[in-house]
């Protein structure tokens, strides 16, 4: 009987003991959890507060040290005076909501400064907007007949109306009087993905994690800024 009853206490004690390790583990798991989230949160908030749409790591790996903006080339999509003391080089996403916003500032400080300002812009299309590296595409395409500007504000004419889409392009470059099946094909085939990637790379090395990114003679200033954060490095630039 002894025996017996030994046997039940051994069991009861062997039970109450994997239930209260069980519960340390799953307490543990719970506060690994929060945190992480906790961390989550903190980096959308932290992308919120700049007025932008980032391309943060998941991780807290240390990031390397950004170079200099890539040199303005041929390339290059250039508005604005030849000999302007002051070049913008900004890089976009045209389906970015942070972009549209930044798209309008910019078309102020071009009616402000006019040909003392240059301006380039650069395609830096986030995976998480389904479209639009197509739409950096469409830019390149239109760019090819001459039309990039003309394209440029009509891809940010369809993210203010969200109507993007591959046929929306394509109903642009009727519109605007391209070679419809020459664009077409430019856009069906991605011609001018290898750009694209080429130009975004080139944002990320001189330290873009986010759209959008306005380099003024060399200094970013990230995110979608009211119109007197840039006349602010502007306008000492002039004198």
């Amino acid at each position: 009987m002894f025996d017996n009853q030994s046997t039940k206490a051994n069991f009861w004690l062997g039970l109450f003991m994997g239930m209260a390790a069980i519960s340390v583990v799953a307490f543990f798991a719970l506060l690994i959890a929060v945190f992480s989230n906790g961390q989550s949160v903190a980096l959308v908030d932290e992308a919120t507060a700049t007025g932008g749409d980032t391309t943060a790591p998941a991780d807290n790996t240390t990031q390397p040290t950004a170079g200099p903006v890539p040199a303005v080339t041929a390339d290059d999509h250039v508005t604005g005076g030849k000999s302007a003391k002051v070049t913008l080089i900004m890089y976009t996403d045209f389906e970015c909501p942070y972009c549209l916003k930044h798209y309008d500032v910019t078309k102020e400080l071009q009616k402000k400064y006019g040909d003392k300002i240059k301006l380039i812009v650069r395609n830096y299309p986030l995976s998480f907007h389904a479209q639009a590296e197509k739409a950096a595409e469409a830019s390149e395409c239109a760019s090819e007949q001459g039309k990039f500007w003309q394209m440029y504000d009509a891809l940010f004419a369809a993210n203010r109306a969200k109507t993007m889409s591959v046929d929306q392009w394509k109903t642009e470059a009727k519109k605007l009087g391209l070679d419809t099946k020459k664009f077409n094909t430019c856009l069906d085939t991605g011609k001018y993905a290898d750009k694209v990637k080429k130009q975004q790379d080139g944002g990320l090395s001189a330290g873009v994690e986010g759209t959008p990114a306005t380099f003024i003679n060399g200094k970013m200033l990230s995110g979608a800024m009211p119109l007197e954060s840039y006349t602010a490095e502007i306008d000492p630039l002039l004198k």
